[in-house]
């Protein structure tokens, strides 16, 4: 039986910024369904691969496949169509618009009427597609347990809740794959166990494939399938939890463990 085409594919992609390497040759394989976390030291180029992958940077070299298919000149909103969603590391909220409005515009792209039919608002049954896609949100808010500050001013909330919200917003994608580059990020530890859950109830009870940067060892190693190590730019470790915590390279790049320089990239075959 020929093996399944994986959900996202990274092959050979490097990334330069004038003489700075951000990366070099990675290559790895997200299978759908899973957890799949990027982990590593600040400055290994987490970040820089989810830009890669979302579409805000594009590889110097190498390619981004999603579900067989080369997206690596697709355009972001193009990705986003294709079932392509995010979070970032600094909150990107409208902080003058009310939460419920902030996930509303998640489901931008999912909008069918045009200008003309919008105009047309009962005849043209813009008021219906509305109506939908606030149904969408408002399920969307109550998994969320964010109900109580839908009507509150994004930015007026606390920075936990308003973490919270992005993750609402890129939920309103409808992504097949979402990208959540830490999603943890200056929690406490309540605000942690609570988005630990949300993460694994997105994968297990709404099937979305998740593909997560984070620093918080005990999160990651909790709850992810398989995690990614990067170290300057380069792969240096793929697999299980269990397997990456046990790697001396991995010792080597966040405990310095030795004083001899990391060798350079495993061989860039997908684990």
């Amino acid at each position: 039986m020929a093996e399944a085409v994986p959900m996202l594919e990274a092959v050979g992609v490097s990334l330069r910024f004038g003489g700075v390497r951000a990366l070099t040759d990675v290559s790895f394989q997200v299978r759908q369904g899973e957890i799949f976390s990027i982990i590593g030291p600040n400055g290994a180029g987490k970040t820089s691969m989810v830009n890669c992958i979302s579409g805000r940077y594009r590889p110097t070299e190498g390619q981004i496949r999603f579900e067989g298919q080369d997206i690596t000149r697709l355009r972001t909103s193009r990705r986003a169509a294709i079932g392509i969603g995010r979070t970032f590391q600094n909150l990107a909220l409208f902080g003058h618009m009310t939460v419920l409005d902030n996930i509303m515009v998640g489901r931008h792209h999912l909008l069918h009427r045009g200008f003309l039919p919008g105009m047309l608002w009962w005849v043209g049954g813009a008021a219906r597609e509305e109506i939908a896609h606030r149904r969408e949100v408002e399920e969307i808010i109550d998994f969320l347990e964010i109900q109580h500050v839908r009507k509150a001013v994004a930015g007026t909330l606390p920075y936990g809740l308003r973490k919270r919200v992005e993750l609402a917003r890129a939920v309103a994608l409808k992504p097949k794959l979402i990208l959540l580059d830490e999603p943890m990020a200056g929690m406490n530890l309540e605000e942690k166990e609570d988005m630990a859950r949300f993460i694994l109830d997105l994968n297990e009870e709404w099937g979305m494939t998740v593909l997560m940067i984070e620093h918080d060892m005990g999160v990651v190693m909790d709850i992810s399938n398989r995690v990614m190590v990067l170290d300057f730019g380069r792969r240096i470790a793929a697999g299980t939890p269990d397997q990456v915590l046990a790697d001396e390279h991995v010792r080597r790049a966040y405990l310095g463990e030795s004083d001899e320089a990391v060798p350079e990239a495993q061989e860039a075959v997908p684990t």
